[in-house]
């Protein structure tokens, strides 16, 4: 049966990269289903994103192998994945859990082709929401003393788990610059649009006394820089003068949610390819 896999890569534009890269899929046989490019006149690059099916299971093999050098003479960073395998999610909480309940949903009823492996968090709210999906859930408690300790559970679950994005859905934990590196590139985080204008507690509350009119959410790729990564979605909600910032809070939750989960499927579905600080998203 055939098999579908998807190449994404980056590399120093040039002409005939679309050409070398369909002949060399069509030499083995191969079918594209969907192709997206883009050459950023700024950075000098080229990106490309390729849905193709081989003929048969063995003949990925091939393709791997004959792409190399290519991949090589152009100075390509690429990557080749299998469709068919569903990303593993570690989501770190706090304890504000909508984008972790919305995340659960998501992926139990196979709307976000992902499976979430384990949830974790410094506190214990949410091991029974984890529980009624059966996902594990794991206490891990953390304060100035034994954050070093906490962090390398989180480097240990990721690894046992075989993690492929960690996703922090409200977790309100500052990551340590060790701990960014490690997950450097395969790390998620989501808050809210208002930075750097309110920072701190309440942001929301804040932001009612300076009577804003639109609210929204960000999510990035997380990176010692805090809340600086290359972003990768973002959206926002009109409000008014009479809303409460209870209703504020309310709104901006909704929000946060939809772009949180919006951010992960790209991903899991291999969408963006990062340009620098910025990010090149496929839709």
């Amino acid at each position: 049966m055939p098999r579908d896999h998807i190449l994404t890569l980056s590399c120093p534009d040039r002409t005939g990269i679309v050409f070398r890269v369909s002949s060399l899929l069509f030499e083995h046989g191969c079918n594209i289903l969907d192709a997206q490019q883009f050459g950023d006149a700024e950075s000098g690059r080229f990106f490309l994103r390729v849905h193709f099916d081989t003929p048969d299971a063995a003949r990925i093999d091939a393709v791997h192998a004959a792409f190399a050098p290519l991949a090589d003479a152009h100075a390509m960073d690429w990557q080749l994945h299998d469709t068919r395998r569903r990303a593993r999610l570690l989501v770190l909480v706090s304890r504000q859990g909508h984008c972790l309940n919305d995340l659960l949903f998501r992926t139990h009823s196979r709307q976000l082709l992902a499976d979430i492996a384990a949830v974790a968090s410094n506190h214990a709210d949410y091991a029974p929401l984890a529980a009624s999906y059966g996902v594990p859930f794991h206490h891990l408690p953390v304060d100035a003393d034994n954050r070093p300790v906490q962090e390398r559970q989180i480097l240990d679950l990721v690894e046992r788990e075989r993690i492929d994005l960690v996703v922090l859905a409200r977790y309100m934990q500052i990551l340590s610059p060790g701990l960014c590196d490690a997950l450097a590139g395969r790390a998620i985080n989501i808050h809210h649009s208002f930075l750097p204008s309110f920072k701190g507690a309440q942001p929301y509350h804040q932001a009612h006394a300076r009577g804003v009119k639109i609210i929204g959410a960000t999510a990035h790729y997380v990176t010692g820089d805090l809340d600086e990564g290359p972003i990768i979605e973002q959206d926002v909600a009109h409000v008014d003068h009479a809303m409460t910032p209870a209703a504020l809070i309310r709104i901006g939750s909704d929000v946060e949610s939809r772009v949180l989960a919006r951010a992960v499927r790209l991903h899991v579905e291999h969408r963006i390819l990062l340009n620098g600080h910025r990010t090149v998203v496929f839709r």
